[in-house]
């Protein structure tokens, strides 16, 4: 009798370690499974993170193909921004024929360029956006219309694009905002003080706009 009760008990015990084996591998598969899956996830996360940051790094470099020679990179505030054309108002005016013509001619053609390079940028990377800043200013006489001055100021410079059929709205990758920073920018000609008529002008800054990548 207690011969056949062990040899009862080591049956049970085989076929409870052969179930708990097969229980193991089960669970083994299962998790490898499981694991692939994962991995495969992370594998495409992983991938597109690296295609947005081609994609950003692709949209920053884009903007260098802006025509320089009305345009400079601004390396310290990353930007784009008006070179060797002359804007001065007159004091207290926001009137664009306060301008030179000779300058008036190159602002024409700095606006041209822009379209220019909006519209080759839409076809080279159709997602990219853009922002135009056209940024009014006015001299340190602290003038109690400055604010509303400056941005007349910017004002005119798109109000004299669009009577020349520059129309930056349309094009659907540029954002133009129409800011008035009176005396108080940081982009500001030197000496920074009462009179300096340099400083009774608009600048343009062009930048990659900042938003979602797929």
């Amino acid at each position: 009798m207690p011969r056949n009760r062990s040899n009862t008990f080591w049956l049970s015990y085989s076929d409870l370690m052969t179930s708990l084996f097969f229980i193991m591998l089960v669970l083994f598969i299962v998790c490898v499974v499981k694991m692939k899956g994962i991995n495969d996830q992370l594998d495409k996360e992983v991938n597109a993170k690296e295609e947005q940051l081609r994609k950003i790094e692709e949209l920053n470099n884009s903007i260098k193909e802006i025509d320089n020679k009305y345009f400079t990179y601004d390396e310290q505030f990353k930007r784009h921004t008006l070179k060797d054309i002359e804007v001065s108002f007159n004091t207290y005016s926001s009137n664009i024929y306060d301008i030179e013509q000779e300058q008036l001619d190159k602002l024409l053609k700095a606006g041209l360029a822009i379209a220019h390079f909006m519209n080759s940028a839409k076809s080279k990377i159709p997602e990219a956006q853009y922002m135009l800043i056209i940024e009014g200013q006015s001299s340190k006489d602290y003038y109690t219309r400055n604010y509303e001055l400056s941005y007349e100021r910017a004002l005119a410079l798109i109000k004299f694009w669009s009577s020349n059929g520059i129309e930056f709205d349309s094009l659907g990758n540029c954002e133009v905002l129409i800011s008035g920073s009176g005396q108080s920018s940081k982009f500001r000609v030197q000496p920074d003080i009462r009179g300096n008529k340099d400083n009774q002008r608009f600048v343009i800054h062009i930048i990659p706009k900042p938003g979602i990548i797929e």
